[in-house]
This record gives C-alpha cells, sequence and structure tokens, in this order.
C-alpha cells in the first residue's frame, strides 16, 4: 500500500504479528527516465529485512511500471540481488497512474501488457505474481487477461473483484474471483471487501480461491490473520464483546511496536504523529462512538497527546 508499507511498518508486523504469510512493500513506481541502481531498490525494500532470510521470505517487492519505463533495468537488478518475490501492480486506479498508462490502465491495452509481462518473466527467476483488478472501464477483457497473464509466466494473480472506474465503490463482487479460480491453472488469491474472520470463511467457500489478500482491512484490523489462525482453525467460538476488548490490546501493542521501529530509523515525533492519524482513520469502527474517539486521536497535536489518548482508550 503506497506510503504505508515501508520497512518500518513491515518490520513492526512481522515481528508483533507473524500470523500473516506475507507482506508487500508498497509500489515501486519505475521511471522513464534517470539512473536506477541497487541502494535505490534496496532503500525501497528494506536492508535490515534483507538482511534477514527468514523476513526476505516473507515479504514481496511489489513495482508498478509502464510500456516506457525502465522495467528491465529494475528487473536486472531484482534478479542480480536474488529477491524471493516479485509482484506487479496491474490494480492501482489512480487517475495519474492511469493517465501515464499504468497499474490498472494496461488491462486495456494487451500489447503494452504482454510486452511488460515478458520483459519481466525473461529476466526474472524467482516467484512473479500480478495483482489486477477485473478490468479497466469494464469486465469485457476480463478472462482474455487472466489467460495472457497466466501464458506470459506469471505464478498466482491476485484479483481484486472490481473495475478500475468503481475505484472502492460499492460492494466487490466475489463472483469473479469464483469464476477465474475456476479458469485459470495457477493459484488465484481473492482480494476485495474480506474484513472480518466470517468473510474469510465465506471468500473461500464462495470462489475456491487459493488463497486471501488485504489492503483496506489489514489497516482496520492488523491482526486479522492472528484472529483467523487463532480463532478459525481452532473452531473456537468468536465472541464480538471480546473481540472487542481484545482490540485495546491488540491496538497498544500495534502502536507502541510502530512506534519503536519509526524511532528506529530517526523519525521525528511529528512524522510519527502525521503517519500515526493517517493510521487512526481505520481503526475505530468497531467502538459504538467511533467517530467521537477517531476525532480526538486525529485532532491530538503532539505525539504525546496522541499516546495519553490511547493510554485512556477503554
Amino acid at each position: 500500500m503506497e506510503g504505508i508499507t515501508d520497512e518500518p511498518y513491515r518490520l513492526a508486523m512481522l515481528k508483533t504479528f507473524p500470523e500473516w504469510d506475507q507482506f508487500f512493500t508498497d509500489f515501486l513506481r519505475v521511471p522513464t527516465v534517470g539512473k536506477i541502481n541497487e541502494k535505490m531498490i534496496m532503500e525501497h525494500y528494506g536492508p535490515r529485512i534483507f538482511a534477514d532470510e527468514k523476513w526476505r521470505r516473507k515479504n514481496s517487492f511489489q513495482i508498478l511500471t509502464t510500456p516506457r519505463a525502465q522495467t528491465r533495468d529494475v528487473v536486472d537488478i531484482l534478479e542480480s540481488l536474488k529477491m524471493h518475490h516479485l509482484d506487479l501492480n496491474l490494480g492501482c486506479p489512480s487517475k495519474k497512474v492511469n493517465s501515464h498508462l499504468g497499474g490498472a490502465y494496461l488491462l486495456s491495452d494487451h500489447k503494452a501488457l504482454s510486452e511488460i509481462l515478458k520483459t519481466i518473466r525473461q529476466n526474472f527467476t524467482g516467484h512473479f505474481t500480478v495483482k489486477m483488478r477485473i478490468g479497466y472501464r469494464d469486465d469485457r477483457n476480463f478472462l482474455d487477461s487472466l489467460k495472457l497473464i497466466q501464458d506470459e509466466g506469471v505464478e498466482a494473480i491476485t484479483l481484486h473483484a472490481r473495475t478500475r472506474d468503481q475505484l472502492y465503490k460499492g460492494v466487490a463482487d466475489w463472483s469473479y474471483i469464483q469464476q477465474a479460480a475456476a479458469e485459470i491453472q495457477i493459484p488465484l488469491i481473492g482480494n476485495g471487501d474480506i474484513w472480518i474472520v466470517e468473510d474469510i470463511e465465506n471468500i473461500f467457500k464462495q470462489t475456491q480461491c487459493h488463497s486471501v489478500m488485504f489492503g483496506r482491512s489489514a489497516l482496520k484490523t492488523p491482526w486479522l490473520a492472528k484472529l483467523y489462525k487463532e480463532y478459525v482453525n481452532e473452531d473456537a467460538h468468536i465472541d464480538e464483546t471480546f473481540l472487542l476488548f481484545e482490540r485495546k490490546k491488540y491496538l497498544d501493542e500495534y502502536f507502541f511496536a510502530l512506534l519503536k521501529e519509526y524511532r528506529e530509523v530517526l523519525w521525528s515525533d511529528q512524522l510519527i504523529l502525521k503517519r500515526f492519524k493517517s493510521f487512526s482513520r481505520n481503526l475505530f469502527d468497531d467502538y459504538d462512538d467511533f467517530e467521537t474517539i477517531r476525532g480526538r486521536f486525529l485532532r491530538s497535536e503532539s505525539l504525546g497527546e496522541f499516546l495519553d489518548h490511547l493510554a485512556k482508550l477503554k
């Protein structure tokens, strides 16, 4: 997720909620001009994560590219570093990104998409996956896009069940995930409106997808994978009152883990506060008076005030 899953964030989650199976960098925008070097790639991925083989196995490098961008140069560096996993973003709905012929736009230009996929697959020997939507303006190329991506050697597809033009409006249509899972011979990863443990169970039952990916829901409940594995895999009853009690406990763990990692890289208190406020927009919806609670955090004028509100949260 752009501007969120930098190295400090991923390290905090790796250490605090290790139940997540895989993390992704926010996407690297492959430039069209300028020098690309290993330092730039390493800073985006995170040198501390790269230095630990166990963490590297759980971290994927995501790129967003265009027909004119220096895709080959970036892929060559990733290959030389022996990155385990490269993910291509074909889902970004940003107007700016799409106007430069990147992200979800490529689902409407199969010639350009094919060339990009070939460039990556022919020069990268690690695990290569794609995240996509069901289409750009509409779903008319949906099945053709799936076939093209599979035929070019991609090893798994994550599908967000909306078109680009739908953005995040309405409800993701999981029937497309079901259709894709039945259509292709590589793993299909479901994505879109998977908010709670029951949603995870339901999407698996409804679509027969291989696995699931979380975006906004992981920001709302950063410990969602823990809940799923502890409660569902052990066939335990989910008590919503108890989960609200646990939310307070996990919120403390979440923010203090982030605080530790941001201070490790010498972020200022004001920068940490800005990031904490951005996270607060997603975290309190389960409380009856969530708007009041969220407003209190968003109006904090210092990091100390923010942490004081956290300490007083019931």
